[in-house]
């Protein structure tokens, strides 16, 4: 039975912290207060209300959208190496502040309090790694093959962007997408999740103390997402939307941007494949399959959603899993020793309940965990399952929580089969020792992203992003700072 303590009191450390966060919308510099009932954000380990704040209506939307679109070209024609030195300071002031970051976080999110700076790391490296790629913008200059020109290609800003993040990773969802854009000489308007505003507020405060001029980078939290979305998107001034979260709002999204043929950068829902072949080093497996399914209490669209694991090693794979998980402590992310916090709402512990009721009529079997305990908050027992049947509901819909689900195969054929199985592609899981085979999997998992004998694939360095329901374009890497521009061509004649 996995451990638990008790949810505490917000202490004074907390409280002070949470005084100092912005409770304002932030529109062209400057703090508002708004006029809608405000937004209540809740400590999902307590189910207590830790801060209202401004909640923005469709008409704040398209004033947030007028600040940026009043600093487009101001902000477009800074220097590259200026922007650089903003993003930088950025990094700076993130790192002196890490710690009062991180607490944030698990005050709003619930995560523990070592992954909270860990995300708060992961979402620094966005800063600093577009630091840098904001003076490497470049494009070509050349002669024609024709010979009767000269071929100049270059890049400029998209424009005014908008930009909608999740509630699971409110720091570094945050960074990876305002980075890139302000490295572009984009403008922003940012909508951060109801349920995990705070940090977005927070942040925003640290750009403007890092030098970001008024209008660059606008928040607007609101209880309304649709009502909010739909002016501004539908505004001609907005030349890019980018947004991370489920597939059936992405796809509305799209539709929405399509009437104005906006630049889309979709990062929506994931069903990863987790695959242990007959040869893999189980170490490696057991521990791989710890992150990729435990990180972030299991609310990852990266998370490993169907572990299939060969039939001659499954049931020594699932004894080493559930006594793993057995070891993990279940709490308040800001307690000594907690290793799981609550999940985000009680519609997340409903769906674990009602996932795991489906497998198991099916004929799964629960090894540890498999209910929500007696206690404040939104918690889930850590749960394996074993003898997952082809068919269940685990299996097609994203888990979002931390349920680890084990069936079987036989074959590398069936393997990649049923890896493939799924409307979705964003990351995939392989762990074996044979090279060649390796090889295969990452030629024949049709995923964006594929961790080989890792748990963890996430860097600020790597283009992130899928193929097929899990959307499209890709943020991080190279290629991330691409998104935020649009390549003009000009033919000057010989």
């Amino acid at each position: 039975m996995t451990a638990i303590d008790t949810a505490p009191e917000l202490t004074t450390r907390e409280s002070e912290l949470l005084a100092r966060i912005p409770d304002g919308l932030f529109i062209g510099g400057a703090w508002e207060a708004g006029s809608a009932p405000q937004i209540e954000v809740q400590d999902p380990a307590t189910g207590r209300v830790i801060k209202r704040i401004a909640n923005a209506t469709p008409e704040d939307g398209v004033r947030a959208l007028d600040a940026a679109a009043a600093a487009a070209d101001a902000w477009a024609a800074t220097a590259p190496r200026v922007r650089a030195e903003i993003l930088r300071k950025a990094w700076e002031l993130l790192q002196e502040r890490r710690e009062d970051f991180a607490l944030l976080m698990t005050l709003e999110m619930g995560k523990p309090l070592a992954e909270a700076g860990g995300e708060v790391t992961y979402g620094g490296e966005f800063l600093r790694w577009f630091s840098e790629e904001a003076v490497r913008i470049s494009g070509r200059f050349g002669q024609n093959p024709e010979g009767t020109g000269t071929m100049v290609v270059s890049q400029r800003p998209v424009g005014p962007c908008y930009l909608i993040t999740p509630w699971n990773f409110p720091l570094a969802m945050a960074t990876r997408k305002i980075a890139p854009a302000l490295a572009a000489g984009c403008t922003v308007v940012v909508k951060p999740a109801e349920l995990t505003p705070l940090t977005t507020l927070f942040f925003a405060q640290l750009l403007e103390d890092a030098g970001v001029p008024a209008g660059v980078v606008n928040v607007v939290p609101t209880s309304n997402a649709r009502a909010l979305s739909e002016p501004i998107i539908a505004d001609p001034r907005l030349r890019k939307l980018s947004f991370t979260g489920s597939t059936p709002v992405g796809r509305s999204l799209l539709a929405q941007a399509g009437q104005n043929v906006l630049r889309t950068s979709m990062e929506l829902g994931g069903n990863a494949p987790f695959v242990v072949f007959e040869d893999a080093d189980l170490d490696k497996a057991v521990e791989g399959a710890m992150l990729a399914k435990f990180r972030n209490i299991g609310q990852a669209c990266t998370a490993a959603n169907r572990f299939l694991v060969h039939e001659s090693v499954a049931d020594e794979f699932a004894r080493r899993i559930a006594e793993r998980v057995e070891a993990l402590q279940l709490g308040r992310g800001t307690d000594d020793g907690v290793t799981i916090g609550p999940l985000i709402d009680d519609r997340a512990v409903a769906s674990m309940g009602a996932l795991i009721a489906d497998a198991v009529e099916r004929g799964a079997r629960v090894l540890t965990g498999g209910s929500a305990p007696e206690r404040d908050g939104f918690f889930f027992e850590p749960t394996v399952l074993v003898d997952v049947q082809p068919g269940s509901d685990i299996l097609r819909e994203e888990i979002f929580g931390p349920v680890l689900a084990i069936g079987t195969f036989s074959t590398e054929e069936e393997a990649v089969a049923r890896a493939n199985e799924t409307e979705y592609g964003l990351v995939g899981y392989v762990f074996t020792q044979d090279l060649a085979r390796g090889q295969r999997m990452i030629d024949g998992i049709d995923t964006g992203m594929m961790g080989l004998n890792t748990g963890l694939v996430s860097n600020a360095a790597a283009p992130f992003g899928g193929v097929k329901q899990s959307g499209l374009g890709r943020e991080g890497g190279l290629e991330g700072i691409h998104e935020y521009l649009s390549t003009k061509y000009t033919l000057i004649p010989a």
